[in-house]
């Protein structure tokens, strides 16, 4: 039998089924103890200090007290420290990006999504790299700078070559002012050899969604297929770590199972890459289940309302503060608008999740992965950010000055992020808006940039973004970065 150890090596050790069920067991006969609630959220609040804020965080058995509370009064206090955080160190930026499906083969049987083997529906499609290289060429036109490319798992149809083919095709394509200047990767689970390939070819992001932590429901709603073996899946981010990739990304499909249960042992697999390699994951990527080709949410009986997503949300921001959270297009307006503000960080807009979407004028759906709820297009995702206060960023300068895994949370942590993260966000956004915007997002946007130069603490740096700024505006320069 395992025992719970957050710095095994072990799947059954950090991602300990008895320790779980216990924590469960504890939060359960605590919610309602609102003292020791109270007490949990004062942990969690940021402080204030000479250079920036700091916050300890929650352990997963503190924040599982704090989402199994029953009281009105304390999510009240749940949603305004996630908001208090998010604020600290992410300030009012949104990154903004885009997926890009590469290919729909694939050999696991996964009973949530369409691309499972046994699909005859769904038409199979691979892009070739002229494909990919018009697919990109779409989403230069858009706006994007940064993306997440997908693809199923299939060793003949996608293999790890294909991949890295795709991402240098990908980084080659310079189109009028546009450039991918990030490739974020989500496939499958692979080893430490091929993560050092991808390592190598310049990823940011390796992103891999456990879909579910609850093993026996992860065998069953994966019953086919390499994917099939949890544990390997499980330790993939310590292989990518292993192989030298700094920024993981976590996630569970919200839907599959016990919310209670899929939350804790998310925080348990942050605690754990805390633990063994000193840094948690760079992101966390809330999605839930949703509609698509020969798949039924209403075949699953573990559905959240929005009111709870928003309370997992804002709990997830309460116990790893530092860790940047993404929300895609799965949701609505209405539910991104209301998440952007307890923790989210990034977004995706004008997504299509179909393989080759971008390069077609009407939206394909014979191909998608799931059904988009928000379809607004990148412009207007862009003008209804800066409506609510929020600043989109195209930033990818960390990345590309090697500010990753702890160089990047000890920027986070020292309170820098408004002397650097913010004015790239407006030089980032000034570029959107002289070659792409709207001539109402523009005037917008401009209107915002001036406003927030202001907010820029150093007077160096606030000078030097403003005279780039004019730059960009007046010289058609481009890729400023601090």
């Amino acid at each position: 039998m395992s025992v719970y150890d957050p710095k095994s090596l072990h799947a059954e050790d950090f991602i300990n089924d008895e320790e779980i069920r216990e924590t469960l067991s504890y939060a359960e006969a605590h919610k309602n103890d609102l003292a020791l609630q109270r007490e949990i959220l004062e942990k969690a609040r940021p402080v204030k200090q000479a250079r920036g804020y700091t916050c300890r965080g929650l352990t997963h058995r503190e924040a599982s007290v704090l989402l199994a509370s029953e009281s009105p009064e304390i999510h009240r206090q749940i949603f305004q420290i996630a908001e208090e955080i998010k604020l600290a160190f992410y300030g009012n930026r949104i990154v903004i990006f885009a997926p890009l499906y590469l290919s729909n083969y694939c050999v696991n049987g996964c009973t949530y999504c369409p691309y499972h083997l046994k699909n005859k529906h769904i038409p199979r499609k691979k892009l070739t790299q002229e494909e990919i290289k018009q697919e990109v060429i779409a989403l230069q036109d858009m706006g994007h700078k940064r993306l997440a490319i997908e693809s199923g798992e299939d060793p003949v149809n996608n293999p790890i070559e294909y991949i890295l083919e795709s991402i240098k095709t990908i980084y080659s394509v310079h189109h009028k002012n546009g450039d991918i200047r990030r490739v974020n990767v989500n496939i499958a689970a692979t080893t430490v050899e091929n993560f050092r390939k991808l390592k190598d070819a310049g990823i940011g992001t390796y992103i891999l969604f456990q879909e579910t932590y609850h093993k026996e429901s992860y065998l069953k709603l994966h019953p086919t297929g390499p994917k099939h073996d949890y544990d390997y899946h499980t330790e993939a981010m310590d292989r990518a770590m292993e192989g030298g990739i700094d920024d993981v990304g976590l996630g569970v499909l919200f839907g599959l199972e016990m919310y209670k249960y899929e939350f804790a042992g998310l925080i348990m697999h942050a605690e754990h890459l805390e633990a063994v390699h000193g840094v948690g994951p760079h992101t966390i990527s809330v999605p839930r289940l949703k509609r698509a080709d020969d798949i039924d949410p209403g075949d699953f009986d573990n559905g959240i309302s929005d009111d709870t997503f928003a309370l997992i949300t804002a709990c997830i921001r309460l116990a790893v503060p530092y860790t940047g959270m993404i929300i895609s297009t799965r949701e609505s307006e209405q539910v991104r608008s209301r998440l952007l503000r307890l923790g989210i960080s990034q977004v995706s807009g004008g997504s299509r999740t179909s393989v080759g979407g971008y390069a077609e004028k009407e939206r394909p759906h014979d191909t998608e992965q799931f059904d988009v709820s928000d379809q607004r297009s990148l412009d207007e995702v862009v003008l209804w950010l800066m409506q609510n206060g929020h600043i989109p960023s195209f930033c990818t300068a960390c990345y590309r000055e090697g500010r990753t895994g702890d160089r990047f949370m000890s920027l986070c942590k020292s309170g820098q992020i408004l002397n650097c993260c913010h004015p790239n966000a407006l030089m980032t956004l000034s570029e959107y808006l002289e070659d792409y915007a709207s001539p109402a997002t523009k005037e917008a946007g401009y209107k915002m940039v001036s406003e927030e130069l202001a907010r820029i603490p150093s007077d160096k740096v606030r000078e030097i973004a403003r005279q780039h700024i004019e730059d960009i505006r007046n010289s058609n320069r481009r890729d400023f970065r601090f």
